[in-house]
């Protein structure tokens, strides 16, 4: 992948030579420049993904300068920098079409996180301009790879909701665990998949332009709107819209999407006429949305209007019979990109890799195959060539809170079984409330749909036995 150019146009040495070097330790290229002058000239000489632009230069006002750029490069994010704090300083800069503004001094820490979410919101835009006329991706059902009952079962209730008509879809699954994946497959099998495939992620831009990307706006509609804009709801008609955070969204955008999906129109943004488009919705999260509709966080109307099918991507330590699958399928992807004949991994290795839990699930295995087929000298992977992570053993189990002690799990010559570890945390969450399936979700960060799972497969009753007590939400 080629690495992001990021232009600086800051007039102040020690704040540009900072900035240029914590910004290539972060993988970017960059073009500092001191004047508003030579910044053009590198502006014109390569297209660049993003502009730091400094408010006051020796041979220019940033203001004008960000209106002259805005003109001549309307896709560019620009991120105004300035030592002056002033709300209406900062104003008007968004209202040019800054898509942020930093006071000075900044955090280098603060400014990283600032500058991956412009690139990231320069990539959703390009990702809209290209739909049109992207060709069909090859996203079959064989793209999830797996033959566990849970993964079989994924992969059962996805094909069924390609051949509907559902137009609101609710993924939930840990990170990594290929929820954006999930959703290409749905598209892409369905009667959609010849029209476009929106992604988004909630958390990308800032709430005005996220707003704006979605529902488009208005000519006028404020002081930098020259021209009227249509947002992905329209970019999207007879497509589908993947929105993936969905727990993280606004909460005055999850009002205007409950909007939409219960009558199908929208409006643009500083727009007085209703628009109605046929879409199909896919929402994703990482986190459990009943625990935050419980804690004020998310609308509890738009939540069972997003639960309708809601489907729950299982976590990779949870089906570590498909990890051998799951590397014999990076191993041939990664040969044919590297140029590299490795044709397997040795028992020793694949032992290792089965018993280690995988935080960051199929993403992590995915990346540690890759960077072990980098370096690997030749032949098939073996301990050596994983990181040293997989190689230490698992961290002992937390202590409860309230009573400062770990459940009694026993570790002796024979090590411990993983299975009895996850049991004890699901009962002693169970316990804590009371057996009520919700609550104990939440505590264990997790779907009901997924403790559900986990108490059929261990086989748990309450104490009374009574099974009423526990299926209720």
């Amino acid at each position: 992948m080629t690495p992001p150019l990021i232009v600086i146009i800051e007039d102040d040495e020690g704040v540009r030579s900072a900035l240029a070097k914590s910004l290539e330790q972060h993988g970017c290229t960059v073009r500092a420049t001191a004047t508003a002058r030579e910044g053009l000239a590198q502006l014109q000489a390569n297209a660049a993904d993003l502009l730091l632009l400094d408010y006051r230069l020796p041979d220019a006002d940033g203001l004008k300068l960000l209106e002259t750029i805005r003109r001549q490069w309307p896709e560019l994010p620009v991120i105004m920098m300035t030592g002056i704090a002033g709300v209406e300083t900062a104003v008007q800069a968004m209202h040019l079409g800054a898509y942020d503004y930093v006071s000075k001094p900044f955090d280098l820490n603060q400014m990283t996180f600032v500058v991956n979410k412009a690139l990231e919101a320069r990539r959703v835009r390009s990702e809209v301009q290209q739909a049109a006329s992207r060709p069909l991706e090859p996203f079959g059902l064989d793209r999830i790879v797996g033959e566990s009952p849970l993964i079989r079962e994924a992969k059962h209730v996805l094909r069924q909701l390609a051949e509907s008509d559902a137009r609101t879809i609710l993924l939930q699954g840990e990170s990594g665990t290929g929820k954006d994946l999930a959703a290409k497959v749905i598209h892409y099998n369905s009667h959609r998949a010849e029209r476009p495939f929106m992604n988004i992620t909630c958390t990308a831009l800032p709430e005005p332009l996220l707003e704006s990307e979605l529902f488009g706006h208005e000519k006028g509609a404020f002081t930098d709107a020259r021209q009227q804009k249509l947002g992905l709801f329209e970019l999207a008609g007879g497509g589908t819209i993947f929105l993936d955070e969905i727990g993280d969204m606004p909460a005055t955008l999850q009002a205007k999407l409950l909007r939409f999906l219960d009558e199908k129109t929208f409006r643009r943004v500083g727009g007085t006429k209703d628009i109605q488009v046929d879409v199909c919705i896919i929402a994703a999260t990482n986190r459990v949305l009943r625990a935050l509709v419980e804690q004020g966080e998310f609308r509890e109307d738009l939540f069972y209007r997003l639960n309708i099918f809601p489907v729950t991507l299982p976590p990779l330590r949870e089906r570590r019979e498909d990890i051998p699958l799951l590397v014999e399928f990076f191993l041939a992807q990664y040969s044919r990109e590297l140029h590299k004949n490795v044709p397997g991994v040795d028992k020793t290795a694949m032992a290792v890799m089965q018993a280690y839990p995988w935080p960051g699930n199929i993403r992590e295995l995915r990346n540690l195959i890759e960077r072990a087929m980098l370096m690997a000298r030749g032949g098939v992977l073996t301990l050596a060539d994983l990181p040293a992570e997989l190689k230490k053993p698992a961290a002992a189990p937390v202590a409860d809170k309230e009573t400062h002690a770990a459940p009694a799990i026993a570790f002796g010559p024979e090590g411990v079984d993983m299975r009895d570890v996850e049991r004890s945390f699901i009962l002693k969450a169970l316990e804590k409330t009371a057996w009520n399936q919700s609550r104990a979700a939440a505590l264990l960060h997790m779907s009901r749909d997924q403790l559900r799972y986990r108490i059929k497969k261990f086989g748990l009753k309450p104490p009374s036995g009574d099974p009423g007590q526990w299926l209720a939400p």
